[in-house]
């Protein structure tokens, strides 16, 4: 089996547009969720998103790309370029073939969909744009990327609800792993935060209905009533790691583990038994030897609704038994709302900056901690300590579970 370690990554979040501007919000708690102003929100229920702010798709693409690309694949596109810029990748160190892509969306091109079926309800089919279908489906971000890199290797586009990402950095992992690529680009990307996705989402009860920033999101505080939505993009490089180290490259971590299982319980709510969560976590931690747990970071994926913290803080116990509660957790979507397809790969880029530099991201807003979830949740600051180990857990409608480890180099 082959060696995979981290080479590049990028980011374009609710708290800024660099790996280095979202690790700088996250360590310091900044809260990235803020009343909308994409469109009116006066007198709804739901006004609270966690936007992009200052996003310029011309840093890293063409006017005409622009016109022709939905807000999800700027995002994709720009991450990517900032991680494929830090890895060194390029025609002249690594074949078309060699690379690959594995990169997905949950929703795809929502705002895309949104205004062209308004063009069809108010001038007819002729009124459709010709751009409307490469613009909308969700593996359309995959295959622009691999345009741009010449990724001539398998391109897949993952869509597993909010555990895509996770997901889409597993199976790299997994590619490369068993030979099939020495190198991959993989992540995930969101922009769907649309009056329709906000209706959609807040009448099956998944959504915060609060209307104070700090009041929102709140992930195992018995407060929580429901996620809030988030939008970006974050993208890792993955390669073998004797062709990495061969041409010289930073390595920022290595992959040491992937799980993957289905509840097949629910179309929306969580197995309260956690046991396929439990299991995917434990699939991501077989190959790998823990000596002190107290070296563990976890970044949960702490939605903030009732029902996914207790199940995740359940599945912890029933994966690392007593050691659940050594390890350091926290959820960043208390920071960032929840950015759906995009979250998991936002988070493994937190658990890999949380290795590099021993800091331990807090959970923002955790004043009453629910008695349900009583393990090490990081409350309100972050913690300066040695860690060697993190994973990164996500959970998507449907019964997704991914999770993804990675040890310190």
């Amino acid at each position: 089996m082959k060696r995979v370690v981290v080479t590049g990554m990028g980011a374009i979040t609710p708290l800024g547009n660099s790996v280095e501007q979202f690790w700088d919000g996250l360590t310091h708690g900044k809260n990235g969720i803020g009343t909308i102003t994409y469109f009116d929100v006066a007198g709804q229920k739901y006004t609270l998103a966690a936007q992009v702010k200052d996003f310029d798709p011309l840093t890293c693409m063409e006017r005409p790309a622009v016109r022709k690309t939905d807000l999800f694949v700027q995002y994709a596109l720009c991450a990517a370029a900032q991680a494929m810029e830090q890895s060194g990748l390029n025609g002249q160190n690594i074949a078309s073939e060699e690379l690959g892509v594995c990169f997905g969306s949950g929703i795809g091109g929502f705002n895309t969909f949104c205004e062209e079926y308004k063009h069809l309800l108010d001038g007819g089919p002729r009124k459709v744009s010709p751009q409307f279908v490469p613009k909308m489906i969700y593996n359309i971000a995959a295959g622009n990327i691999a345009i741009k890199y010449q990724a001539k290797g398998s391109c897949i586009a993952v869509s597993t609800a909010c555990a895509t990402s996770t997901t889409a950095i597993g199976e790299a992992y997994r590619a490369i792993k068993h030979g099939y690529q020495t190198a991959m680009i993989c992540g995930g990307s969101e922009a769907a935060i649309t009056p329709l996705s906000l209706a959609g989402f807040g009448n099956c009860m998944s959504l915060s209905s609060s209307q104070d920033p700090n009041a929102a999101s709140l992930p195992f505080d018995q407060r929580r009533h429901g996620f809030v939505m988030g939008e970006g993009a974050a993208v890792l490089v993955l390669e073998e790691y004797e062709h990495a180290a061969a041409r010289g490259a930073e390595i920022l971590a290595e992959v040491v583990g992937y799980g993957s299982t289905c509840d097949a319980y629910h179309v929306t709510a969580p197995d309260p038994e956690a046991g396929s969560t439990a299991r995917a976590i434990s699939q991501a931690l077989q190959d790998v030897e823990i000596a002190d747990y107290t070296r563990l970071y976890i970044n949960a994926h702490g939605t903030g609704t009732k029902l996914n913290d207790k199940t995740e803080t359940a599945a912890f116990k029933k994966a690392l038994g007593d050691h659940a509660y050594e390890a350091h957790i926290s959820s960043t979507k208390s920071m960032t709302g929840h950015m759906l397809g995009a979250a998991g790969a936002a988070e493994a880029i937190a658990c890999v900056q949380a290795l590099r530099s021993d800091i331990v991201p807090p959970t923002i807003n955790l004043l009453q901690p629910d008695p349900e979830c009583d393990l090490n949740y990081t409350p309100n600051n972050a913690v300066k300590t040695p860690l060697a180990y993190a994973i990164s857990t996500s959970l998507g409608f449907g019964g997704h579970n991914a999770c993804v480890a990675f040890k310190a180099v």
